[in-house]
């Protein structure tokens, strides 16, 4: 517990980050949250992440990043491209190259102004579709870049790396989340909050994640 110490949750108001911004709320004694506003398909998923932080108390940070639409042009920032998982080994469509890199980045930049020692992001190489900025060993480097840019020392968490989207929904019952999680976020690629269109890749994946954790739940 760092219940002295200070955190800013990267934020998109989907159930990965909402999840951590839970637990960050139990590890700190103070939070702020980031969001990044770069043209994304769904503007929704802004409006999403004001709600869950109005609703929680959360100073919450919106940061203009519409460079990255103009540089990377793909499924999250284009309504004509197809969303579709990756084939043969390509990355799915949606995949936003230096998206986690200059988030991260910035809320380093961030971090420093508003004295928060800790980052925390959900990020995942268990169920990460393949993105290499969702990798641990990216995380790692990142932080000692950040830490040697700055002359800070950083430290950031990733509650979900090793744990899959079934053990995410636990975390976030443990942490008293479930039915907020599950009610008020937006992994959706179509835009719709809670369980979604159940078609789209991030949808079905955070279904199969529910499927196999409420089985669990129901046989304790």
């Amino acid at each position: 517990m760092l219940k002295n110490e200070k955190a800013v949750v990267v934020f998109s108001g989907g159930q990965d980050s909402t999840t951590c911004l839970f637990w960050a709320i139990k590890q700190f004694k103070e939070v702020e949250a980031v969001t990044f506003n770069y043209n994304q398909r769904h503007i929704t998923e802004i409006e999403c992440a004001k709600n869950i932080t109005k609703e929680l108390g959360i100073k919450h940070h919106i940061l203009e990043m519409s460079l990255l639409n103009q540089l990377a042009p793909n499924a999250l920032t284009r309504n004509e491209i197809e969303v579709r998982d990756g084939e043969e080994g390509e990355l799915p469509s949606t995949f936003v190259p230096g998206r986690n890199l200059l988030f991260m980045s910035f809320t380093g930049v961030l971090a420093s102004q508003i004295g928060a020692k800790h980052i925390v992001t959900g990020v995942c190489e268990t169920d990460f579709s393949g993105y290499p900025d969702c990798r641990d060993i990216f995380v790692k480097s990142l932080n000692v870049t950040l830490n040697l840019s700055m002359d800070q020392q950083f430290v950031i968490h990733t509650p979900l790396m090793w744990i899959n989207k079934a053990e995410t929904w636990a975390l976030a019952d443990e942490l008293g989340a479930f039915d907020f999680v599950r009610e008020k976020t937006l992994t959706c690629y179509n835009g719709i909050i809670a369980d979604g269109c159940g078609e789209c890749p991030a949808c079905k994946l955070r279904k199969k994640g529910l499927e196999e954790y409420l089985l669990v739940r129901k046989e304790r």
